[in-house]
């Protein structure tokens, strides 16, 4: 049995962010748009088309390899795209023929079942900060807090430690659900293989390596890694509002990452779409600035992950020797929440 430990050491967060947001801004936030996810989602698969084109017909690497880093977050992505139906933000009733069936859209790409994914990140919400009970954090998060085996996250071994912690959590869960996940699991990577099969019987083996094989096996986890990194790896263990990373907005991010990025924004309000997450960032900036927030960057991240050694789910401006929480590191990365515009959010 779970313990909800989020629930039970967030009530005054709750509160907090109750007097930050008011009931007006909310109701804009929480509003679904089903167009815009659509249009996102036509747009993912076109990009995904378009790429498969370019990496199939140029051999030349200055443009093949651009493309297989495309190839493969717009893979990772559509982890995204299932992560809106898992919190169902795509319609405003519920729709649950119409959300499995894209769950299962989404979730093939990626190789992935989307039962384990749901089931798994639902845990994820309701038991942030244990160390135990959430099972990202007690499986899938580095126990070894070396270089070389942080760098195998970001290469073909990140599948045999992902699918190892996915078995490890998913034997705790009951057997039909077992079953739906084990049978889920075989008709993606049923797909991928047969991908990876077609395109080597009719293009040959080199062009099934930059189309599929390369995309999927070495940049999806460099995608899946960096996206990881702003979660909840920077933290303030002794704060809920700190439990997640402070991301500033950026438009190729917030592209790339399809608002992904924002994910302590998400864990305030899971209910929020993605594409309203940046302007419930910048709404939330007062609120930042009372708590003393840090901002966070993706070279920062890495800087502090990879060259500083930083452990994950650690307050790394501790860890660097520096003063408050407020100011900053030795990274260069983290800059008070003061030096961020307070504009109004833009159009939503």
């Amino acid at each position: 049995m779970k313990s909800h430990y989020y629930s039970q050491h967030a009530v005054e967060l709750r509160a907090e962010l109750g007097r930050a947001i008011t009931r007006d801004q909310m109701r804009v936030f929480h509003r679904k748009a089903p167009l815009r996810h659509f249009v996102v989602t036509i747009r993912q698969f076109g990009i995904l088309a378009l790429a498969t084109w370019g990496l199939i017909h140029f051999e030349n690497p200055l443009i093949w390899i651009p493309l297989a880093f495309v190839q493969g977050f717009t893979i990772f992505n559509f982890t995204v795209l299932l992560h809106e139906v898992v919190h169902n933000t795509i319609f405003s009733r519920r729709r649950p023929a119409a959300e499995r069936a894209l769950g299962y859209l989404y979730a093939v790409p990626s190789g992935i079942s989307a039962s384990q994914f749901t089931r798994w990140h639902l845990d994820h919400h309701a038991e942030l900060g244990s160390d135990e009970d959430d099972p990202k954090r007690h499986h899938l998060s580095p126990k070894v807090n070396k270089r070389w085996y942080k760098l195998l996250y970001c290469s073909p071994a990140l599948f045999p430690i992902y699918f190892r912690a996915a078995r490890r959590e998913s034997a705790t869960y009951p057997p039909d659900l077992q079953r739906t996940i084990a049978r889920e699991r075989r008709v993606s990577m049923l797909a991928h293989l047969s991908a990876i099969a077609v395109l080597w019987y009719v293009f040959g083996f080199y062009t099934s390596l930059r189309t599929s094989i390369i995309p999927v096996f070495f940049v999806f986890p460099i995608a899946f890694t960096l996206n990881r990194l702003g979660q909840h790896y920077d933290i303030d263990p002794s704060d809920p509002a700190k439990w997640g990373t402070l991301m500033k907005g950026h438009w190729f991010w917030d592209f790339a990452f399809l608002h992904s990025n924002y994910h302590l924004e998400h864990h305030y309000f899971p209910g929020v779409p993605f594409y309203r997450l940046a302007a419930l960032q910048r709404a939330l900036v007062p609120f930042y600035e009372r708590k003393g927030m840090r901002w966070q960057n993706y070279s920062g991240l890495v800087y502090g992950w990879l060259v500083e050694n930083r452990a994950p789910h650690t307050d790394w401006h501790t860890q660097a020797g520096a003063g408050g929480w407020g100011q900053r590191g030795s990274a260069g990365a983290h800059t008070s929440a003061a030096a961020q515009p307070t504009a109004a959010p833009r159009r939503l």
